[in-house]
């Protein structure tokens, strides 16, 4: 590891050991908005000094207290009493965190694009240890956000809080945060390179993070993305906005935080991209007479009130554009529930839309440890053809045929219980599915060609889901020969399900019959 990255390593861990320190009996789940607050404070300061310096150095002394001239540039202006300099040399003060909290509250109001994106007045409601708090600010202080622009130091400290935020949140909590193996497996095989991208849950703003990065790693133009976004808990809205801020994207995350399915704050959108981890398993998400009519999901079945997997399926395919395509995230119960998913599944594959499913490895995440999957939804699944960088895809006629993937058995540990893809996964996961997709020119063409691999992958035709009642589990279709995952795990549990039934009512007749014993001997028990 080179000598750099063990530096920013060093800083990463020792920003979270001083925040550890000042948290307390403070809720991470509160606290990490005072935390990252610090962080945002630190970058958007640190940036407006560089500007500011350029300024002066331009000659343009007389215009470095007008807005305007930050603003044009796509840097945030701070008023004097907002700038990281004034809140260090007051750090020690005992109202250092109603100063922060006034700063915050400037900056948002000083810059439009930061409305309802800062935290508001965590500092001095937690009632936060002064002397703890001046040592994080001392740490966050000695970071230097603009050294090295490509490197991102703050957005990788960002990200490493967000991540280890959520590992201490732990099960039922940390939805804002989706492991950032997954999502770049999402981004690396649907390739949003160019058009609108969309998230109707998204969290702290991983997605569309990664969506960028991807661009800039095959050399794209990150002018030529639009981004729109929906996140329903204030908390987290704030996250999204200081996370798209700190990288210097601009996005449209509606005017509020609200409810996807109740407030849509992009009812007319038509994306080319939907990258999504919505809520797994989500109950009474709507009553039972609402949302009956609504256009998201015209030409199928209402989603059932229980479980508002297909309300999240239906509002992205119903956002779709022309050739738009889907990949986002469930609960491995979507693949065959019954009732109205059912008929909204096998709607949804008769309509060709449904163009890949792959089940992820258990303990991939940090909020619970099932195994989830990852659906392809697309739009156009026609012969066509896209350039993503420097590489020409041409794609074949699969418009019939669904690929399901096995990738249980891929993947490396992660802080000790947890499992992630790495690098190499990621890139041969994707090589798969494009493989699959690409049409090989003729016979002598070098291009690879898609071949099934028992206990991996398996193309499955129309009419070979048909006759599978239209279940989307893979093992149904893939091919097992090492290990005895050829048994359908609903099967499986049915079979359990019967077995243990058995076994209650045995207990059952043994008890009745110990106790007609005891009465035959005259006794009452």
């Amino acid at each position: 590891m080179a000598k750099k990255e063990v530096k920013e390593k060093a800083i990463e861990v020792s920003l979270w050991e001083a925040a550890n320190k000042l948290r307390g009996s403070v809720e991470p789940a509160e606290y990490k908005h005072v935390v990252l607050g610090l962080i945002f404070l630190k970058f958007a300061s640190d940036k407006f000094e560089e500007h500011r310096a350029k300024l002066i150095a331009d000659g343009k002394e007389k215009y470095i207290e007008m807005a305007d001239f930050y603003n044009m540039n796509n840097v945030f202006f701070l008023e004097e009493n907002s700038r990281w300099s004034y809140l260090i040399k007051k750090s020690k003060q005992n109202d250092i965190a109603l100063l922060i909290d006034t700063a915050l509250h400037t900056i948002e109001k000083d810059n439009k694009a930061l409305k309802g994106a800062l935290p508001d007045n965590y500092f001095s409601r937690l009632g936060l240890d002064v002397s703890k708090l001046a040592s994080l600010l001392d740490t966050i202080n000695d970071i230097d956000t603009t050294k090295d622009p490509k490197h991102d130091v703050v957005g990788k400290v960002y990200e490493y809080f967000l991540s280890k935020f959520a590992l201490a949140e732990g099960k039922g909590k940390g939805e804002f945060y989706t492991p950032k193996s997954i999502v770049n497996l999402i981004a690396e095989m649907i390739e949003p390179y160019k058009g609108i991208i969309y998230d109707p849950a998204c969290g702290s703003g991983g997605m569309f993070v990664q969506s960028i990065k991807f661009i800039e790693a095959h050399h794209g133009n990150k002018k030529e993305i639009s981004i729109y976004g929906q996140e329903y808990t204030n908390t987290t809205y704030k996250l999204a906005k200081m996370n798209l801020a700190i990288r210097g994207i601009s996005g449209n995350l509606g005017e509020k935080a609200a409810d996807t399915f109740a407030d849509d704050q992009h009812k007319d959108l038509k994306a080319d991209y939907i990258m999504a981890n919505p809520p797994f398993n989500q109950k009474d998400w709507r009553a039972e007479n609402e949302l009956i009519d609504d256009a998201r999901w015209r030409g199928y079945d209402v989603p059932p009130k229980s479980n508002a997997n297909y309300g999240w399926i239906l509002n992205m395919a119903s956002k779709l554009s022309d050739n738009g395509v889907a990949g986002f995230i469930l609960a491995n119960g979507a693949l065959s529930g019954g009732g109205e998913e059912y008929k909204i599944r096998r709607k949804l594959i008769e309509n060709n839309l449904v163009e890949a499913i792959l089940v992820l490895p258990q303990g991939m995440f940090y909020t619970t440890p099932i195994s989830v999957s990852v659906w392809i939804l697309n739009k156009n699944k026609k012969e066509h053809s896209r350039s993503i960088g420097d590489v020409k895809r041409e794609y074949r006629h699969r418009e019939s045929e669904i690929l399901f993937m096995d990738l249980r058995q891929i993947g490396e540990p992660f802080e000790k219980k947890f499992t992630q893809f790495n690098e190499k996964h990621i890139k041969d996961i994707a090589k798969t599915y494009h493989t699959w997709q690409q049409e090989s020119k003729g016979e002598k063409s070098l291009a690879p060609t898609y071949k099934d691999i028992p206990e991996y992958c398996y193309s499955a035709t129309f009419d070979e889901v048909a006759k599978k009642d239209f279940s989307l589990v893979p093992s149904k279709y893939i091919e097992f020969v090492n290990r005895d995952e050829n048994i359908d795990f609903d099967d499986k549990m049915k079979a359990l399900q019967i077995e243990f039934a058995e076994l209650l009512k045995a207990e059952a007749d043994s008890k009745n019959d110990l106790l007609s014993v005891f009465k035959e001997l005259g006794y009452e028990l």
